[in-house]
Formats: C-alpha cells, structure tokens, sequence
C-alpha cells in the first residue's frame, strides 16, 4: 500500500510540474512574441505571396481587432477569397466556376481564424485544457519545446517551440477534410518586428509530396480599415 501511495505521489507530483512548466513556457512566448499588447492595435495588413511548383500566388490578408480577417489569394488572374466578418465566414472560389459566396463552416472559420495575430491561440489552448506538454525535440539545429494540442474534432497539432527564443519553428498536423486525411509540416522563420507586431516573414510547408512557401514583403499596422472590407459581395 505504502509503495502505490508513493507512485500516485509521484503522479501526481510530475503532473503538476508538467503543467506548471507548461504555464511558463505559454507565458514566455506570450511576452516574446509580443501578443500581450495587440490589443491596442486596430488593424494588420499583410501582402506577400504563396509559391508553389514554379507558380508565383500573390496575397494579401486584412484583419481588423478583434476577428475579422479575409484574405485574397491570386491564382492565375482569379482571386479566391476568405473571410470572417465577426459573425459568419465566407469563401469566394471562381474556380468553381462561380463567383457567388458561400458560406464557410464551423470546422472551415476555425481553421482561418487561427491565423488572426489579435487572439493567442496558445494560451486559449492551455486555458481550455487542450496542451500538453510532449517532450522536446531538436529542430534544424535548435532545442525546442514540444507541445500537443488536441483540438476541435480530435486533430492533434504539434507545436516545437524554440527554448531560448521562444517562437515557435514547427507545427505538424494531421487532418481530414471531405473523407482525406493529409499531414501537413510547416517551419516558420524570418521573423521581423514592426510596430509591435511580430511576424514569420516566410513559411514553408509541405503537405501530399508537395512544398508551398508563403512569403511576407510588407507589413502595414493600424491603417485605416472599414467594415465593408469584411463584407461577402
């Protein structure tokens, strides 16, 4: 009896220091990341560029503080759009052979809204019991933090969180989408401040054999912004 007390102990014990080095690890790069101070800032715009397979995508996304985003993606003279107004996601895909929005779902908004730079989605994450913390792991070089966040609909993303930096520089995970399941591995870097906002100036992704490299050659803060940017047409 002695001996499984001790072993619940030390459970126990290792759980709250699991989750008490999780909590420090999500502060740090809360702070190095600068995201406890968007919230005095309005408005972000991105432009850059996706290339894939020789083909030059040109892009832009706008966000508006605190959820609305949209992004515009060229592809061959068709601009395939994204976007949240607040309340309701919409997608606009002219390679369907239709210009007409149509409306995103659940699963669809929350992948987009992942990338608005005003909401920490780590520390959401940490808050809502869905982090946990996975070992470490070395990555091109550097020692990282590995953390697993299983989030909506059971997907599990990997998160590897450089030790001494604190940003992070890899993401793995698994999805499916419409019966097919795809893993995607993306590495963050380049990463540059301006005007509080701290960016990866370049992502590269492989997902299905392929490589996408998602550029970022200007980015604009607390411009003037109206809603109807936001608004499906």
């Amino acid at each position: 009896m002695k001996r499984i007390l001790l072993i619940v102990t030390f459970i126990l014990a290792a759980t709250v220091i699991s989750a008490q080095s999780l909590e420090n690890i999500v502060k740090k790069y809360t702070v190095a990341n600068k995201l406890d101070q968007t919230g005095s800032i309005k408005t972000l715009k991105i432009t850059g560029s996706m290339s894939m397979m020789g083909m030059e995508m040109p892009m832009e996304i706008w966000m508006k503080n605190p959820d609305k985003i949209k992004t515009v993606t060229n592809i061959n003279g068709q601009e395939m759009i994204q976007l949240y107004d607040g309340e309701r996601g919409y997608m606009i895909n002219p390679m369907t052979g239709s210009s007409d929005p149509v409306e995103m779902g659940p699963d669809e908004v929350k992948n987009m809204l992942r990338s608005n730079v005003f909401q920490n989605y780590l520390d959401n994450f940490l808050k809502n019991g869905q982090l946990a913390l996975d070992g470490e792991e070395t990555v091109n070089g550097s020692a990282t933090y590995k953390i697993k966040a299983t989030i909506e609909g059971g997907t599990v993303l990997n998160l590897f969180i450089d030790k001494v930096k604190y940003l992070l520089v890899k993401t793995t995970a698994t999805v499916n989408s419409k019966g097919m399941s795809m893993t995607l591995e993306s590495y963050p870097s380049d990463y540059k401040e301006t005007n509080g906002i701290l960016l990866p100036m370049k992502t590269t992704t492989s997902a299905s054999g392929m490589e996408f490299v998602t550029s970022f050659t200007k980015v604009e803060v607390d411009i003037p912004m109206d809603n109807s940017v936001f608004k499906a047409k």
